[in-house]
C-alpha cells in the first residue's frame, strides 16, 4: 500500500481538527514532528498538542477559510478564521509531509478582537 498523498493527509487532518480531540489531531503528525511558531519551536506530538491546543482555545467554534497550495510534499496554506468575538485574517502555515503524515509545520497569525 502506498503512502497517502499530502492532499489526503491534509483532508484527514482537517477532519481531525474539527473534533477538537488533541490526541487524535496529534496522530496526523510524525512522532518526531517539528512545529515552528513565532513563540519558538515545539517538537513531537506533545509539542503539536501545545500549539494546536492554544490555537483552538483562541478560536473556539471558528468559521475557517483555507487557501491551500500544494507542491510535491509541501503545502503553503493561507487561512482566516472568525468567531463571534475574535478573528484572524492573515494566517499562514507551511506543512511538510513524510510517509503519509505531517513531518513539519510552521504557523503564523495575528489574533484580533472583532470591532
Amino acid at each position: 500500500m502506498s503512502a497517502r498523498t499530502p492532499q489526503e493527509v491534509f483532508a484527514e487532518h482537517g477532519r481531525r481538527l474539527a473534533t477538537g480531540d488533541l490526541d487524535l489531531i496529534a496522530g496526523s503528525y510524525t512522532e518526531d514532528a517539528v512545529f515552528l511558531t513565532p513563540d519558538g519551536v515545539r517538537t513531537g506530538r506533545d509539542g503539536v498538542k501545545q500549539v494546536i491546543g492554544r490555537l483552538l482555545a483562541e478560536l473556539p467554534d471558528a468559521e475557517w477559510q483555507l487557501t491551500p497550495l500544494f507542491a510535491e510534499d509541501v503545502l503553503f496554506l493561507r487561512w482566516g478564521a472568525a468567531t463571534a468575538t475574535r478573528q484572524v485574517t492573515d494566517g499562514v502555515d507551511t506543512f511538510v509531509f513524510r510517509d503519509g503524515l505531517i513531518r513539519a509545520q510552521t504557523l503564523n497569525y495575528t489574533l484580533t478582537e472583532k470591532a
